[in-house]
């Protein structure tokens, strides 16, 4: 893969309570000078009015490109377009349970499964609790087809001082699943 198709991130906001990790992946992903591809469910943007002082047009304006969901025919969702993959911060489970069952009714839904196709890599940022076992029977089936399921828990090692600090350190460590160096991010020491 080249430099410039491997500098593309593709993020998905779903209705999950959580919007401030999309947000924050959009952030990090900005300061470290990868492109990122911005796709934000209907129900995100009810999530967005509740949990954010931003609104759409600011929150898209964190993103380098941005596409409506119902747009099926854009080009991230085809596999001939390169990137490095996906993350979907937050994921819902309607959406993580969409895309286990490869049902693509959106552009978030269909994108995701382009890059399982792709075996490009996928990290899902579910926020959902507690769990059942249908939910845990799609984390797994995502796991099978190459996914990561990575919800956001804190990490206290760290020594967060503020809520911020905690999404700033679980945004970087999920994109760091993308071998994206954010300096925000703590590593443990030992």
């Amino acid at each position: 893969m080249n430099k410039q198709h491997s500098q593309r991130l593709i993020v998905g906001i779903s209705g999950a309570s959580g919007i401030v990790y999309g947000i924050e992946c959009l952030k990090l992903l900005k300061q470290a000078g990868i492109e990122s591809h911005l796709i934000v469910s209907k129900a995100a943007l009810q999530t967005l009015k509740h949990e954010s002082s931003l609104s759409y047009e600011e929150l898209k304006a964190l993103a380098d490109v941005h596409y409506s969901n119902s747009d099926i025919g854009a080009t991230i969702a085809s596999g001939s377009y390169r990137t490095m993959g996906m993350i979907i911060a937050p994921c819902s489970i309607r959406t993580m349970s969409e895309i286990a069952s490869g049902f693509s009714a959106s552009l978030l839904s269909r994108s995701a499964d382009v890059i399982l196709k792709e075996r490009r890599r996928l990290v899902l940022m579910v926020r959902e609790t507690p769990l059942h076992a249908g939910h845990l029977q799609s984390m797994l089936d995502l796991t099978n087809m190459g996914g990561i399921i990575m919800p956001p828990v804190p990490a206290f090692y760290s020594a967060p001082e503020s809520i911020e600090d905690i999404v700033t350190q679980t945004a970087a460590r999920a994109l760091d699943l993308f071998e994206i160096d954010c300096d925000k991010l703590k590593r443990w020491e030992g």
